[in-house]
């Protein structure tokens, strides 16, 4: 049982949400949904209202710039992604930053590649910048620059960039908004006796190998970066929910200490160093 553990989840003062662009976009047209969008905004500003210290990590630049570009299929070649993440990202951050206005919010956008975690000064200055902005009652939208890095778009994935950026910033709470209510022993869209798993204490390598056995997400990162990005937070010291983000409210379950979704619980590595989790 993990009530004791659920309860914790009431006290964070600094998270990072991150959302996927099945999420963030409607099954049929690709397009955005905009309703959804918008209740992730005004719950994202309540929290910040609330005295917490907020980031979004957020995916779908390439996803917005392919239909402002009238594109009907997903780019494979890497310039075109390029050139829809240039498009897509001045698109999206335009729609965020009218939502937060809205709101009487401000924020912010950091464009992260693995090289800006890489070097000790701009990994450095990363975390100064982050800082800076979380002690303005800013909230950074993050997203990996894709426009330049054509590593991120063919190997990375936003899980992962999150629970970086949640070690980066000392985060103590990281929530994954996904397609899946959380993790299942196996694929549930394959398996129908696949097992819904509910708390994970701790990230062993039977946990791994399940992982990568199991797709069980339509997004880019699938199960096994999840898990991944779970390690990632776990051992900088942050708990991980993974839920689903059908309804953006579950942000608001996951707080008040209810058991909705998968917890991964903190178990800090005093020898914690992102570099060792950059070297893939």
């Amino acid at each position: 049982m993990n009530e004791t553990e659920r309860e914790r989840l009431k006290n964070k003062k600094r998270v990072v949400v991150k959302i996927g662009s099945s999420s963030l976009t409607h099954e049929i047209t690709g397009n955005l949904n905009m309703q959804k969008l918008e209740k992730l905004v005004r719950t994202l500003c309540d929290l910040r209202n609330q005295g917490m210290d907020v980031v979004l990590v957020s995916s779908g630049a390439i996803a917005v710039g392919r239909k402002s570009l009238g594109l009907m299929e997903r780019p494979k070649k890497i310039s075109l992604k390029q050139a829809c993440a240039a498009v897509g990202q001045a698109n999206l951050m335009m729609i965020y930053q009218k939502l937060f206005a809205e709101y009487g919010q401000l924020s912010a956008q950091i464009l992260i590649t693995k090289t800006t975690m890489v070097n000790e000064l701009s990994r450095y200055n990363a975390r100064n910048t982050f800082e800076e902005l979380l002690q303005l009652g800013v909230i950074p939208i993050v997203n990996e620059n894709d426009t330049v890095s054509t590593y991120e778009i063919e190997f990375g994935d936003n899980d992962r960039l999150s629970a970086i950026v949640a070690g980066l910033i000392r985060a103590d709470l990281l929530i994954l908004l996904s397609d899946i209510d959380g993790l299942f022993t196996d694929d549930p869209n394959q398996n129908p006796s696949a097992e819904f798993v509910d708390f994970v204490p701790e990230i062993t390598e039977e946990l791994l190998k399940m992982g990568k056995n199991s797709i069980g997400s339509v997004g880019t990162g699938g199960m096994s970066a999840k898990i991944a990005a779970a390690r990632i937070a776990t051992d900088s010291g942050a708990d991980m929910v993974i839920a689903n983000a059908k309804d953006t409210g579950v942000i608001y379950r996951i707080l008040r200490g209810e058991r909705i979704g998968t917890l991964f619980l903190a178990h800090k590595n005093k020898d914690f160093d992102l570099l060792d989790y950059l070297a893939d």
